[in-house]
């Protein structure tokens, strides 16, 4: 990817976000992360220049490799992909701005115990399956707030931010809209208890995400084409 795509990309994707977000609110701010996890750090470098700073993998290895190679940048790094209990001490050692995939409570005890190992924290999202869809992962929405509870009473060295879910792989277009309300009253309820995350939509659908109340998006093939 040359810098004038780069550019080009990036400006689109912000326009498009500026009126999802406006048709919601003016004061509606949306956070966009790159999913770079198909792209090269030189793309990377190219999205920089162009104004990006927030970058996501789903890879431990892939965020060690890029983030090393990009360390003179001040970038901002996301995990976001299923993390395995034998990649967790590996996790905290590249301390992510954010874990955006926190799938189940079971996971969270065995985060907990390593970072309390390390006198570390990781501040993490909770993965909501709100479309109920066997192929993803994640809490499902009935059981998300109680989740969420026993996370923040019992993990101290999790920092809970938010919540994030993956909208329903489907092509009808009010299915998808019901998962993303799904998650997003399930954030509106865990607001007083300091959630300020509520991270949906992806390249394909995140317009749709920001108007049903995203205020984070994970981009990949829209930025990095």
């Amino acid at each position: 990817m040359d810098t004038k795509t780069a550019i080009e990309n990036l400006d689109r994707v912000i326009a498009e976000v500026e009126t999802a977000r406006l048709s919601v609110s003016h004061h509606h701010i949306v956070k966009i992360i790159g999913i770079s996890k198909y792209s090269t750090a030189q793309d990377i470098e190219k999205l920089y220049e162009a104004g990006q700073r927030a970058f996501g993998e789903n890879k431990v290895q892939d965020l060690k490799q890029k983030s090393e190679t990009l360390e003179e940048f001040p970038l901002e790094w996301h995990f976001v992909g299923r993390l395995q209990k034998n990649k967790i001490n590996n996790l905290i050692d590249l301390n992510p701005t954010l874990m955006q995939s926190l799938d189940s409570l079971e996971l969270a005890q065995e985060l907990q115990k390593k970072l309390e190992s390390k006198s570390k924290n990781m501040s993490c999202l909770l993965q909501i399956n709100s479309a109920y869809e066997e192929s993803k992962t994640g809490i499902l929405p009935e059981d998300a707030i109680s989740t969420y509870k026993t996370i923040l009473d019992t993990c101290p060295n999790i920092k809970l931010k938010g919540v994030m879910s993956i909208g329903a792989h489907v092509e009808d277009e009010e299915a998808i809209i019901k998962s993303f309300k799904t998650t997003h009253a399930i954030f509106k309820e865990l607001e007083p208890l300091g959630a300020i995350y509520c991270s949906m939509g992806m390249s394909n659908d995140y317009e749709l995400a920001i108007k049903c109340g995203s205020n984070m998006i994970r981009v990949g093939s829209a930025l990095f084409k």
